[in-house]
């Protein structure tokens, strides 16, 4: 018998989809997306996302640590992250790109904003190609996407 998320002996890569509608226009809303900074102010996961040195290609950089509990486990993840694209208003991509020469698990975060009638929406979507989090990993997320919800609502209000 296999665990969930198990195929042939592996587990599978995470793919989570998140939606937000937002009473603000789509520049206010990719204002709060656009760089990784400012994600520790609605998304309690990110702990810290500090600017790093810009990639090879003189592309933006972050060093973004992860932080999640789930009862008695607690884990954490260092990743350094690099936005390979920034269609402003509309869209940003994050992927992960270390220096160490070592071998990594994909990370990609993909948001796209697009205006609605009376706001805007925001589309977001995470890709985690390894294994080590697992289903610990998409039971976090579920709970901090509904928690990061009304911290970012509340930052585009002000």
């Amino acid at each position: 018998m296999r665990a969930p998320g198990e195929a042939s002996g592996r587990l599978r890569p995470m793919d989570v989809q998140a939606d937000l509608l937002a009473p603000c226009g789509p520049e206010r809303l990719f204002a709060c997306i656009d760089d990784l900074a400012r994600y520790p102010a609605w998304l309690e996961m990110v702990t810290r996302a500090e600017p790093v040195a810009a990639d090879a290609d003189g592309l933006p950089a972050w060093q973004v640590e992860l932080r999640g509990r789930l009862g008695p486990l607690a884990r954490s993840k260092r990743l350094r992250m690099v936005r390979v694209r920034c269609d402003a208003p509309v869209g940003v991509t994050f992927e992960r790109r270390e220096l160490d020469g070592r071998q990594h698990s994909p990370w990609v975060l993909r948001a796209d904003v697009s205006a609605t009638g009376d706001g805007s929406s925001l589309a977001m979507h995470l890709h985690y190609g390894g294994s080590l989090w697992g289903p610990v990993l998409e039971r976090l997320l579920g709970d901090e996407i509904q928690r990061s919800r009304t911290r970012l609502l509340d930052l585009v209000a002000d």
